[in-house]
């Protein structure tokens, strides 16, 4: 129920304040607005505020709405209201009109970014798990444990480092842009200052998809290597695990965080199982207890497990701005996730990323449901993320779409005379086409990460 209802939120708020950016613009450049709506199809609700002709309807299909303005094109106007029109509004209205949305949710991101960076959030600290051997992460140095300060992407200057959604982030831009990225860390576990380079530019094309981060070796805030709950009659509570319990080392080899141990557990696949030693501390006194991982089958193939929850709770802190710069943070994520979308969507195109990574309403559905259960800061920040995502999307030059409109205006103001109606015929057809073609790969990528 709270996917549901977070899901519909979502679409609703961010369909409104698209149209409205239509239909406000519309206003102001005197054009006559007849229908405002929220969803598609048969309306459930509609009516009209004193004093306007525009009918607000809100329709049963809340996949997308529209603002039907008066157009010779699809219908006689009286003379009276020829200059009311949209077709008769010189270019630069009609463009500033369609513009009009996209920017509008454009707009709204940079005020959700900007309440959440006022209000503030707390985020895993910037300490980076234990890299994988053969990872990137651990060429450059890594061994976790070490804080991440400040990063530099080439000559340019070292950009602090906030928490480790913030080093996600720029290790994102920096492999989209096959560019290498220095980071400058402390170890926590001595102090002792370190750097290294993330040779990103090496990674190609086949890495750019969701497994990016774990090619590179940073995947999870560093967390100690602490027991949790223990499940009864599993391998945890048969070797004599307790919650509590601090692990110094498996087999011999020292554990520096959770998420090594988790890989430990993960990796021990030997068929008959095979026990590991640790060595754990409890109530500061070291006991050696064997522990014999048992086999699961999953997803990803087989992997070893003890029945325990693994690691404890990352160092955390609080991301907080003034107002101005609050408000330059949001324009500023607003403008990278816009220019990232756009990277992102050209490398899909020209084949050097997975088309894996088109969403469809189903993943939308998931992570609004997600987002919402973790509190309303984590479902803000979703809805800033979709709203860049529909901006972007709609300023794309695809017929049929914001952009698209804007591409026949360009022409139009190139060469004089809009374009002709058999060549728009025919442009409309392609975009519908190309826009199925996308839907059809997002709605199947959605099955596949759901229910594959």
């Amino acid at each position: 129920m709270l996917t549901l209802v977070a899901f519909i939120v979502a679409l609703g708020l961010l369909i409104a304040i698209h149209e409205y950016g239509h239909y406000r613009v519309a206003v102001a450049c005197g054009v006559k607005v007849l229908r405002f709506s929220i969803g598609m199809g048969k309306p459930l609700l509609r009516w009209k505020r004193p004093g306007s002709d525009t009918e607000f309807v809100i329709a049963v299909l809340p996949l997308g709405g529209y603002v039907r303005m008066l157009d010779e094109r699809e219908g006689a106007v009286p003379a009276e209201q020829l200059h009311q029109a949209f077709n008769r509004q010189p270019l630069r209205k009609r463009a500033a009109i369609v513009a009009a949305g996209p920017l509008a949710n454009l707009l709204l991101a940079v005020a959700l970014y900007s309440v959440v960076n006022w209000v503030g959030v707390e985020q895993p600290k910037a300490i980076v798990s234990a890299p994988e051997a053969g990872s990137l992460a651990r060429a450059a140095g890594l061994q976790g444990g070490e804080c991440i300060q400040s990063v530099q992407l080439g000559q340019a200057p070292a950009q602090a480092v906030e928490s480790f959604e913030d080093l996600r982030w720029q290790l994102t831009q920096a492999a989209l842009n096959a560019q290498d990225i220095r980071l400058f860390w402390r170890d926590t576990r001595n102090g002792r200052q370190g750097e290294g380079v993330l040779k990103l530019a090496d990674l190609g094309s086949a890495a750019l998809d969701q497994s990016m981060l774990t090619t590179i070796g940073i995947t999870a805030p560093w967390t100690p290597p602490v027991v949790g709950e223990v499940m009864a009659n599993m391998p945890a509570a048969r070797a004599g695990l307790q919650a509590g319990d601090v692990v110094q080392t498996v087999n011999g080899q020292p554990v520096v965080d959770g998420a090594q141990l988790r890989s430990l557990i993960r990796n021990a696949v030997q068929n008959p199982p095979v026990a590991q030693t640790w060595v754990v501390e409890r109530q500061s006194r070291l006991q050696t207890l064997e522990v014999v991982p048992e086999l699961a089958t999953t997803e990803q193939g087989r992997i070893g497990r003890i029945g325990a929850y693994i690691g404890g709770m990352p160092a955390m802190v609080t991301v907080r701005k003034g107002a101005l710069d609050g408000v330059a943070a949001g324009v500023a994520r607003t403008w990278d996730v816009s220019i990232l979308s756009l990277q992102m969507m050209g490398k899909m195109l020209v084949g050097e990323a997975s088309l894996k990574n088109l969403s469809g309403p189903l993943t939308i559905a998931d992570y609004a449901g997600k987002s919402a259960s973790l509190g309303w800061i984590q479902y803000v920040l979703f809805l800033a993320l979709i709203s860049v995502s529909l901006g972007v999307l709609n300023l794309l030059p695809l017929p049929v779409l914001d952009g698209g409109h804007l591409m026949y205006y360009l022409w139009e103001g190139v060469t004089g005379h809009p374009v002709n109606d058999v060549w728009m015929e025919r442009l409309q057809r392609v975009g519908i086409s190309l826009l199925l073609v996308m839907m059809s790969i997002a709605l199947f990528n959605d099955i596949s990460r759901i229910w594959g």
